[in-house]
């Protein structure tokens, strides 16, 4: 049986509730976020290619992705605060890890123990709007999420390249571990119960299908730049990946209990959000990759400059969120939809031609374009696939998306790096053919920002699939269960009040 949940809606402290919770959110965001930068530096303090230090941004979204279907058991099975407190926990003693690792490898274990704690928390965070905020304002709310989850990635790479530039890289942790002790000390005080409970039962199998399938994937996909698309071993590595996801999608439709439940998908609205949501996220965190890695390796430019270029997208990113989902509110996603993608396809297609004078100013400007049009986009997609679903599907909803969106994430990044890589190295082939460079730094140098463009005429290609995918979408977004049931409360508690 369901045990009641601690509160009922209306005397919940809707204000002191979310404030803990986006703090917590808060800092795994940075967390997840603040290594880009530091990722050339990383490369050679610890003597590591860039297919290797990518696992630092892949494999903390690859642990986010496989342990967030896990989420929509532990949300049954767990209040908010046993939840909550438990993920912080878990970031505390990565953030510790991190900062006092003496190889590439204690660094990358402590990035996955953060990203167990982190991949927990964003489900739990948007569940718990899904159940204090009636559909009318969730666009709002929503959009103070973003607002939040925006600003961290937007002070990370200057905070970053600050702290690298005069301290070390291991003050990102260390200033890092007080700020998280503090936030477990507020919850523990604070929290209260949103959700019900029951003691569901956890199915091991569909766990080792979804780590198994996953984990070969992107390790297929990240190895693909150094040993080649044709490698035996790649091949494998995919089709292995493929394989096991394929048995646990079917699991997950022949469960009584599935531990992820895929029949949200049946939901045209949702399928279609999230497909765009994958695609978009794709290119969102090819950007915060091959950007960096162009400024810093190629052009020369120090972290903290990295990191201010970046500051002014990621803040107007960030402060754009309530507006849209306040706009989301009023319009819907559609014409939102529309309006982030065209910019993100004028933005990615601007930085398709790089060179050694692509000026720090057009960059800047272009990464501005680029920040507007994701937040026309990110949090008022998620919204609309997921008031799309009853309530009995909200966790699983909110699991399947921020899972898909994790898993994309991690495997973009593969996917530009090892293009990148791939399309570098030919072109270095090409150039020594040719006679053309003059020194071996020059043909370094020209050869990776020739790769890099190729890397970023993908993005393009994804985002274009976004838009037509997006011209298809319905235009409501609101269970018709849902929205019969909040009408039926809303005239109880008007008669109530009368």
């Amino acid at each position: 049986m369901y045990e009641i949940m601690d509160q009922p809606n209306h005397q919940i402290k809707k204000g002191l509730l979310l404030f803990v919770l986006l703090l917590g959110s808060f800092l795994s965001v940075l967390n997840q976020t603040i290594l880009n930068v530091a990722l050339p530096d990383l490369m050679k303090q610890f003597e590591v290619s860039a297919t290797t230090v990518q696992w630092l941004s892949t494999g903390f979204m690859l642990v986010n992705g496989i342990l967030i279907p896990v989420t929509a058991f532990l949300m049954k099975r767990f209040t908010t605060r046993q939840l909550f407190i438990s993920s912080m926990l878990l970031l505390l003693v990565g953030t510790f890890i991190n900062a006092i690792a003496p190889s590439f490898a204690f660094l990358l274990i402590g990035r996955m123990i953060q990203a167990a704690g982190a991949g927990i928390i964003m489900p739990l965070l948007m569940m718990v709007v899904l159940v204090v905020f009636p559909v009318e304002n969730r666009g709002t709310a929503m959009g103070t999420l973003g607002l939040v989850m925006i600003f961290a990635p937007a002070i990370g790479p200057t905070l970053a390249g600050f702290i690298i530039e005069h301290f070390s890289w291991r003050w990102l942790f260390i200033g890092m571990f007080p700020l998280v002790a503090i936030v477990i000390a507020l919850a523990a005080k604070f929290l209260v119960n949103v959700s019900e409970t029951s003691k569901p039962k956890l199915d091991i199998n569909s766990i080792i299908l979804s780590t198994a399938g996953f984990g070969a994937l992107l390790y297929g996909f990240s190895i693909a730049g150094d040993k080649g698309w044709g490698s035996a071993w790649v091949l494998i590595c995919l089709a292995v990946g493929v394989l096991f996801l394929l048995l646990f999608c079917w699991r997950q439709l022949t469960s009584k209990d599935p531990l992820l439940n895929l029949q949200v998908f049946s939901d045209r609205m949702f399928t279609m959000t999230t497909i765009v949501n994958v695609l978009v996220t794709m290119v969102m965190y090819a950007d915060m990759i091959l950007l960096p890695i162009y400024l810093q390796s190629s052009r020369g430019y120090t972290v903290l400059e990295t990191g201010l270029l970046l500051l002014p997208g990621a803040l107007i990113n960030a402060f754009m969120s309530p507006v849209s989902g306040r706009l989301f509110d009023k319009f819907g996603v559609k014409p939102l939809a529309i309006i982030g993608l065209v910019f993100i396809i004028v933005a990615s297609w601007e930085v398709t031609d790089l060179s050694e004078t692509t000026s720090y100013s057009y960059l800047m400007i272009r990464t501005i374009i680029l920040r507007i049009g994701m937040s026309f986009i990110t949090m008022p997609i998620t919204t609309a696939g997921l008031n799309a679903l009853p309530k009995h599907l909200h966790s699983h909803g909110s699991a399947v998306s921020n899972t898909v969106r994790q898993v994309a994430g991690s495997i973009g990044i593969a996917l530009v790096v090892t293009i990148m890589t791939s399309r570098t190295k030919s072109y270095a082939a090409e150039l020594i053919h040719s006679g053309n460079v003059q020194s071996k730094s020059q043909l370094i140098i020209e050869s990776s920002i020739l790769g890099t463009s190729d890397a970023y005429i993908f993005t393009v290609v994804l985002v274009i699939i976004a838009f037509l995918v997006n011209l298809f979408m319905p235009k409501k977004s609101v269970s018709k269960q849902e929205k019969i049931i909040e009408e039926r409360e809303h005239h109880t508690n008007s008669a109530v009040e009368s």
